[in-house]
């Protein structure tokens, strides 16, 4: 049931969140309702998908969403262009995601950064979302220490299922409270509308080039270094290959791009998940299901996440990700050799800043690797440690039940 539980609150983060800046993109650039409805179902179905079939082939949690910084990045240039034009962008980032990650190119020069700069990463990146549940404690406190007392009353009687206490008490206190706003909330069927791309030099270089460098540097990156970081050995080729040709499959239905997920990612690989590792596919299974409902319900399903009050939603995330949290720190200080350089990674990542359309974990990242490098000379696999290898499809194949599991730092 914790694994379940872990599989819906990562759609809950994931749509009452990142989803409103697709949503901003949308009406920034003018889109019909058919058009943005389109894009809607295109990127939480190409995630369900991607979540399902990807868990259950490697049997391990591998969550996958939409491109937020790439959401982002369309709000000031997706209504320069016709939307065809735009569509054809999609697509020339999604065929250089696919060959990027056929390659394995990706995947073996992130295998090269030391595995305590990886933590910190992880690290930067969830901190926020713990400082953000108690930055709402003012404006909110019922709604915030009512999530906050459920789940470490739930910690210490029901351990699988605190994070489900935590989310039904506050949701129970926010309706109380009559904070819950549901009346517009309508349901209705999401249907695809099919674009046909065309190509625009101006907008592969304005729109094309940018999405591919920040879904690549922003989300895959952060994405496979949160499984790492959990203890899992990620085929990389199969899982950025696998998203990276859903995206191309959906691009002309409006997807900007389907990539592994780091935030959500961590609520469903970390302990409270499922005590046994080897169980925690099923969070991923259950995010992708629960994906799946929400594309094909549309609007109607997607107005109930984006009701909820935004108090609720952070504090929710943030407990959600305490355990992920204290599992990266201890990861990040545990490497003696690239503890500077995880400490500045954790430091700029955790900043929030961005720097040519780029997130601050890929900054974060590179500010460490270049800290570990005038320190130590080289960098490494993580003080020592052997380069992480992933599975083939052969492998999968003749071993579905043992995923390749190791025990985190």
């Amino acid at each position: 049931m914790s694994a379940l539980v872990a599989g819906l609150v990562a759609v809950l983060v994931s749509f009452s969140g990142p989803f409103v800046v697709v949503l901003t993109a949308a009406s920034a650039a003018h889109l019909s309702e058919a058009q943005t409805t389109s894009w809607v179902w295109a990127i939480a179905v190409g995630s369900g998908l991607t979540c399902l079939v990807l868990s259950l082939l490697t049997r391990m949690p591998v969550i996958t969403a939409w491109s937020t910084p790439g959401a982002a990045l369309l709000v000031g240039s997706l209504g320069a262009y016709r939307y065809a034009d735009a569509v054809g962008a999609f697509l020339f980032a999604a065929l250089g995601m696919t060959v990027l990650g056929f390659s394995g190119l990706f995947g073996r020069i992130l295998s090269r950064v030391p595995q305590g700069i990886i933590s910190a990463m992880l690290a930067g990146i969830l901190l926020p979302f713990a400082l953000d549940a108690f930055r709402q404690l003012p404006g909110a406190p019922a709604i915030v220490l009512t999530v906050l007392a459920g789940y470490f009353l739930g910690r210490r009687l029901l351990p699988n299922y605190a994070v489900l206490l935590a989310l039904g008490a506050g949701t129970a206190v926010a309706a109380l409270g009559h904070d819950l706003h549901l009346g517009g909330v309508r349901p209705a069927v999401a249907l695809p509308h099919l674009t046909v791309p065309t190509v625009n030099p101006s907008a592969l270089a304005s729109i094309g080039l940018p999405l591919l460098i920040v879904t690549m540097a922003s989300q895959n990156a952060p994405g496979l270094a949160v499984l790492r970081g959990s203890g899992y050995r990620p085929d990389d080729r199969l899982l950025l290959t696998g998203t990276g040709l859903a995206s191309v499959l959906l691009a002309p239905f409006g997807s900007h791009g389907i990539n592994l997920a780091a935030i959500t990612a961590a609520i469903c690989t970390g302990e409270q998940a499922h005590p046994n590792p080897r169980l925690r596919y099923v969070a991923g299974a259950a995010c992708g299901v629960f994906y799946l409902i929400c594309g094909f319900l549309g609007t109607g399903l997607v107005g109930f996440f984006t009701a909820l009050p935004r108090p609720l939603v952070a504090a929710v995330c943030g407990v959600a990700l305490l355990g992920a949290l204290l599992g990266s720190l201890a990861g990040a200080l545990d490497d003696r050799p690239a503890r500077e350089g995880a400490l500045v990674t954790l430091a700029a990542t955790a900043s929030g800043m961005t720097v040519a359309h780029i997130g601050s974990a890929f900054w974060g990242l590179v500010a460490g690797v270049c800290v570990h490098l005038v320190l130590r000379g080289q960098a490494g696999t993580g003080s020592g440690s052997p380069e992480p290898r992933g599975r083939s499809v052969r492998e999968i194949r003749s071993q579905t039940t043992k995923p390749q599991i190791t025990k985190p730092a």
